[in-house]
């Protein structure tokens, strides 16, 4: 999967326009980044990716970055 489809799937899970979400963004400066997506990003994990993720990983991501690493 290219790094542009990661994008995608993220833009889907923040509900977010493309362009909001780059590596450098600071989750905490989302407004999107709640409990909400934090359990869509878990499910998006386990179906697309076959990861789990857990919740001390859910709160190590400060950045963007950090998830689409988790991705690989």
């Amino acid at each position: 999967m290219t790094r542009e489809e990661k994008f995608a799937l993220l833009q889907e899970v923040f509900d977010t326009e493309e362009g909001v979400l780059r590596d450098d963004v600071l989750l905490a400066d989302l407004d999107s980044w709640n409990s909400m997506t934090k359990l869509s990003l878990v499910v998006l994990m386990d179906e697309t990716f076959q990861k789990d993720l857990t919740a001390a990983a859910v709160r190590s991501f400060v950045k963007v970055a950090d998830i689409l690493d988790f991705m690989e």
